[in-house]
């Protein structure tokens, strides 16, 4: 029986700093989540190790006894840290599941990953950069609204209603806030006004790319000037809605939308990208996540439920990706 190993970090296992933003720990998982997902993996004919974060993996790498990791870790600090884990088992030639240390490098860094979604004609916001209070200077090419989030973060992390902003005054404000609150540049696009869509992906040769699922906020879908935050998943406020209500056309629109951005930043195993869809019908990319959520609350659960599948079957289908890519089925 192959060993599966687990990388994770808990949202208990972060310290908190003088000056950390209060969603510091909020891509971290709860431990319900890596006890649902170790049970997923041993109902598939596998054994599990919990490792843990990454200073675990370090003080093990030598001696892992395990065949595969299951990755969910998100690493510690700066804009690499998505990438630590994997590049330890890259290192030691470990197999694990999920992107390589490169994908996920370049996605968590949201300019970066948009540079490359320009380079393949994928559509996204209009946007730039402000490394400093001086770079407000230069926004002429985006009109107001506009959406103001830190340059590499996952989990909506640093965004607000303040987000959006009608007005130089109000980007000063917030650019100012991501500047000294999350200590990295902002990322300013233009706001798209209209629809919410995330779709996910599993798999590598012939990815499966299942429903669309809408974002619901406030009992409307028709969201208009909303955009998910983190404060609308606490107050309950925030719902997934799978299969989203929109036609065949739409439907394929974003599955071939959603293809296409997983290939272009060479995705691996198992991915989630999210959309914006004008008042027009147009779809805008606005990012992809190779290490998205796998709590039995998000989306992966409901693209489950949608197909007629069990989560434990979405968990093994990951992992059977992962094995295939190495030859280890």
């Amino acid at each position: 029986m192959k060993i599966v190993g687990l990388t994770f970090d808990l949202k208990s296992d972060y310290e908190f700093k003088a000056g950390d933003p209060p969603d510091a720990n909020a891509e971290f998982d709860h431990p319900s989540t890596i006890d649902v997902i170790a049970k997923a993996i041993e109902s598939c004919g596998f054994r599990t190790k919990k490792i843990g974060n990454v200073n675990r993996l370090l003080e093990q790498i030598n001696n892992l006894g395990v065949d595969i990791v299951f990755n969910i870790s998100e690493g510690v600090e700066g804009r690499n840290r998505e990438s630590q884990v994997p590049m330890l088992l890259e290192m030691a030639n470990v197999p694990f599941v999920g992107s390589d240390s490169l994908t996920l490098g370049i996605t968590l860094d949201k300019i970066m990953a948009k540079k490359i979604f320009i380079a393949d004609g994928i559509l996204t916001p209009k946007f730039f950069e402000i490394k400093s209070a001086s770079d407000l200077s230069n926004t002429d090419h985006c009109s107001f609204p506009m959406i103001v989030k830190p340059r590499f973060e996952g989990s909506s992390k640093g965004l607000t209603e303040a987000s959006r902003v009608e007005n130089m005054d109000e980007l000063f404000r917030q650019a100012e806030y991501i500047l000294n609150t999350y200590k990295q540049p902002a990322l300013v696009e233009e706001f798209i006004s209209g629809e919410e869509f995330t779709v996910a992906i599993i798999g590598n040769d012939n990815p499966e790319v299942f429903p669309a699922v809408q974002i619901q906020i406030e009992g409307t879908l028709q969201l208009g000037e909303r955009f998910y935050t983190n404060a609308h998943i606490s107050s309950g406020t925030l719902e997934y809605i799978c299969p989203a209500p929109i036609d065949s056309r739409m439907q394929k629109i974003l599955a071939e939308l959603a293809l296409k951005t997983y290939q272009a930043v060479e995705c691996r195993d198992f991915g989630r990208i999210d959309f914006r869809v004008d008042r027009n019908g147009n779809p805008y990319v606005l990012e992809i996540n190779p290490l998205p959520s796998l709590s039995t609350e998000d989306v992966f659960m409901l693209v489950a439920k949608a197909v007629g599948v069990s989560y434990e079957e979405i968990i093994g289908r990951i992992l059977h990706s992962a094995c295939k890519r190495y030859g280890l089925n």
